[in-house]
């Protein structure tokens, strides 16, 4: 999908506001964590019945056609035998996976869910692949779907969360759920029914984050955050790994990263998108399956190993070296390395403390990432000074050896689940020249680290959230490039910037006990001089604190005048 248009962003804003007010209200009292599997295993079964309606739509118009290899020859068969003969072909599995589309069992299909719903409230027999079975209720219906999709499509299993028949929720809502669902439209104008319903998921995702509070970060990395962090690596093409993947943000904008910059440089997105392989890994297993559906929904191929797993214990990609890997772990994890060897091999820059897992999840990724690969990672801004149990020896070791490439200070309230102050760590093996992955031709900046303050930037998108804009995030991204490369990019030439950026050499973070917050770099902004003589001004600032003063001293004798009045002395 190319970047949408105005037009197209004003309809599926529509589109997600209305889809959203209706489930909602759909959800009367079940826990929100329970309601989103089913919400998303529902529009994951839309999305595959689309792509499969339309792939047999084009093998219909192909078996009519005589200039196609599938044209069916209608010589010597009635016009009955020549409509068996398609509906025997439009059933053949082959036509549907040699184009990567989901073969659907006829139980498994939207327009024989929808049709059927309202019939087995209560319980219903029906004729399933031509024999009778008995179906209990609108959730084993749909289980029985999701049995379908997985038993006939083998990258599936497992993936589907087959848990309808036991959610505590009204049979009756779950028919108004499914036509509710059917109402997200097969197609548009501009925009197809991967587009839009690849769309709704993801804003599914975050609303659902936004419910659930504290637990909804668990799956799911504000869409801003993730799109500054690949703006600034730029995955093009090579190996994209996320040790802590939740429902797989990093690879869903990774995508869209090279949609956006294979369409600027004249590039097929589809052989381009070929050049990406995605690894990822999640212990939670009903995310794991979140990320899973948000995979197929975008036809992106991907390896999440054998099973959910924890990282800390059992690594699913041992052997693999990534040229990208960007994770958003969970924030200062206690109690995080029971079954950890203290000579893991990963632990190259110092063992990391057991009552915090920040420095463990930095130094997988590093034993992870190629000799030219790029690593950034979302840590609490502790991360950046603490001394205590090792943590700033792990620090000092990564900075003399020359691993730290780029900090980025977050302004807060961007995370629904929590208040914590971030930052984002970006680190690299190698600082030499070399042409990056997306063809930049990199500068040496051995001992070189730049710094950014964003903590200014973004805009408040409700009461409690705040939010980058895209100008936010091409003034970071344009600023860490124009830095790496020493050339200008996007009208951004690097220089430092007091109050925003600095590029600071290793030996003057040794001078700051190599603590690594931004603002000890940058300073503050600078000030425009206004032309007032400071003399003057302070007369100006000092007259207006009197009479502030002088009515402050007023109302508060007004205030102990009406107490006195009901009888309380002060």
């Amino acid at each position: 999908m190319n970047q949408p248009t105005q037009q197209e962003q004003e309809y599926l804003k529509a589109l997600e506001s209305k889809l959203w007010t209706a489930a909602d209200k759909l959800r009367s009292t079940l826990d929100a964590a329970q309601y989103k599997h089913a919400v998303l295993g529902l529009i994951f079964v839309k999305y595959v019945s689309d792509a499969f309606d339309a792939r047999r739509q084009e093998i219909s118009a192909q078996l009519d056609d005589p200039e196609h290899e599938y044209y069916l020859d209608p010589e010597g068969l009635t016009p009955e035998e020549l409509e068996e003969e398609k509906a025997i072909e439009l059933e053949q599995r082959d036509y549907y996976t040699e184009k990567n589309v989901f073969w659907l069992p006829a139980e498994s299909r939207w327009q024989f869910l929808q049709d059927n719903a309202p019939r087995v409230i209560g319980g219903a027999e029906l004729t399933i692949a031509g024999k009778a079975k008995k179906i209990t209720s609108v959730g084993h219906l749909i289980d029985n779907a999701l049995e379908g999709i997985e038993r006939d499509n083998a990258k599936l299993k497992g993936v589907l969360n087959k848990a309808y028949s036991g959610l505590r929720i009204d049979q009756a809502k779950l028919v108004e759920l499914i036509n509710l669902i059917a109402t997200i439209p097969f197609s548009h104008n501009s925009l197809n029914s991967k587009d839009i319903l690849g769309h709704i998921y993801e804003y599914f995702l975050g609303q659902f984050a936004l419910a659930e509070g504290k637990k909804g970060g668990q799956f799911y990395t504000p869409a801003s955050i993730v799109s500054l962090i690949v703006e600034m690596l730029e995955p093009f093409e090579g190996r994209v790994y996320d040790p802590a993947m939740g429902s797989g943000g990093f690879f869903v904008q990774s995508e869209k990263f090279i949609e956006r910059y294979a369409n600027k440089y004249d590039i097929d997105p589809l052989t381009q998108k070929q050049k990406i392989s995605i690894y990822g890994q999640e212990y939670n297993y009903t995310t794991w399956q979140l990320a899973a559906m948000n995979m197929a929904i975008r036809g992106l191929d991907y390896d999440f190993g054998k099973e959910p797993a924890s990282t800390y214990t059992n690594v699913q990609h041992p052997d693999l070296r990534a040229d990208f890997i960007m994770a958003n772990p969970p924030f200062n994890m206690r109690e995080w390395n029971t079954g950890v060897d203290d000579n893991d091999p990963r632990w190259v820059y110092g063992q990391p403390p057991a009552n915090n897992a920040n420095f463990a999840w930095l130094q997988h990724m590093l034993h992870h990432l190629a000799p030219d690969g790029s690593q950034a990672l979302l840590l609490a801004n502790g991360s950046m000074s603490s001394s205590t149990n090792n943590e700033g020896e792990i620090r000092a070791a990564l900075v003399e050896n020359d691993l730290v490439e780029c900090m980025v200070a977050l302004p807060g309230q961007l995370f629904t689940n929590t208040q914590i102050p971030a930052c984002i760590w970006f680190l690299t093996k190698t600082k030499k020249a070399r042409t990056d992955k997306a063809g930049r031709q990199l500068r040496d900046r051995k001992g070189e680290v730049l710094f950014i303050d964003a903590r200014h930037l973004g805009y408040m998108k409700d009461r409690v959230l705040r939010d980058f804009s895209m100008d936010d995030i091409a003034q970071v991204a344009d600023v860490f490039h124009a830095w790496k490369t020493g050339a200008e990019v996007n009208g951004t030439t690097y220089q430092d910037q007091a109050g925003f950026c600095k590029s600071a050499t290793l030996d003057e973070i040794k001078k700051h006990d190599f603590v690594l917050t931004p603002g000890r770099y940058v300073g503050a902004a600078d000030v425009e001089d206004d032309g007032i003589p400071f003399a003057e001004k302070m007369a100006t600032l000092t007259e207006k604190l009197g009479e502030q003063f002088a009515e402050s001293a007023k109302l508060e004798a007004e205030i102990k005048k009406n107490l006195a009045g009901l009888g309380y002395e002060l």
